[in-house]
């Protein structure tokens, strides 16, 4: 048997980097995967890559709505839910709050935050019934700068350390039916993409110049991770056979950042 045989799970920002990942892996391991973004190319994508044992779910992350239709479609294909991923995320660009105008700083935390903070809870309280029937887990994508400073700026690295407290806390509120714990990625080779407008020399991390080199030299193990580095621990807390007495944790995959 494959660790996540007979297993539901439900991707939020799944078509792409880390997530991506994380749904191959979920596949490999004999889940049946529901993935929830809001790129339709990307989707359309993954359903040809994939056509058997995966749905697809078109939408934002940062609506209610469609956070409740993506569990709906889940239930209605796969008869239930045991695992919510929540992974959708933006970018600042490392831009210190000294670098924000202060007549747009309103307007780029509310975005930034809405996907960052506002989109995980938005998941989990769509997901929480479904997951409370079936015993479920709910496994968030934090980030070092979720514990350490410069991995990003003022804007990114806030919405991490939120994400810290609300896997703390949502352990608390949703135990003892609900497992809710998180995985903190280093820098990874992906395309995250920053808040529009934040930056004028923003662009997708990994076409930044330098950044391979600069992310596998700043951690002990020295490399820079690849999307399916992280798959495997997703995997491990999605599981109620291999981690049952694991709740309010975050596993850290960042080449070694506490060793530094």
């Amino acid at each position: 048997m494959t660790v996540l045989d007979s297993k539901v799970a439900l991707v939020s920002g799944g078509a792409d980097g880390i997530g991506r990942a994380v749904v191959e892996r979920y596949l490999a391991e004999g889940a049946r995967v529901a993935v929830f973004d809001i790129n339709a190319d990307k989707l359309e994508s993954l359903a040809r890559d994939f056509p058997e044992g995966l749905i697809t779910v078109q939408g934002d992350v940062t609506r209610y709505e469609d956070n409740e239709r993506a569990v709906a479609e889940t239930v209605a294909a796969f008869g239930k839910l045991d695992i919510f991923v929540g992974n959708a995320a933006l970018f600042d660009y490392f831009v210190p709050l000294r670098k924000i105008a202060p007549e747009s700083l309103a307007e780029n935390f509310d975005r930034l935050f809405h996907v960052n903070v506002m989109g995980y809870l938005n998941g989990v309280r769509a997901a929480q019934e479904a997951l409370k029937a079936s015993g479920g887990s709910v496994i968030l994508t934090v980030s070092n700068s979720g514990f350490y400073p410069g991995g990003g700026g003022i804007l990114y690295v806030t919405s991490k350390h939120a994400v810290v407290g609300m896997i703390k806390q949502l352990a608390y509120e949703m135990a003892p039916d609900v497992r809710v714990n998180g995985v903190s990625p280093g820098a990874t080779d992906t395309e995250m993409k920053s808040v529009e407008g934040i930056s004028g020399r923003a662009q997708p991390l990994n076409h930044i110049p330098g950044f391979h080199e600069n992310a596998a030299n700043a951690v002990p193990l020295k490399r820079m991770a690849s999307p399916a580095d992280h798959a495997a621990l997703y995997v491990v807390l999605g599981s109620s056979e291999q981690s049952p007495m694991t709740t309010g944790c975050v596993i850290h995959s960042d080449g070694g950042w506490v060793a530094r």
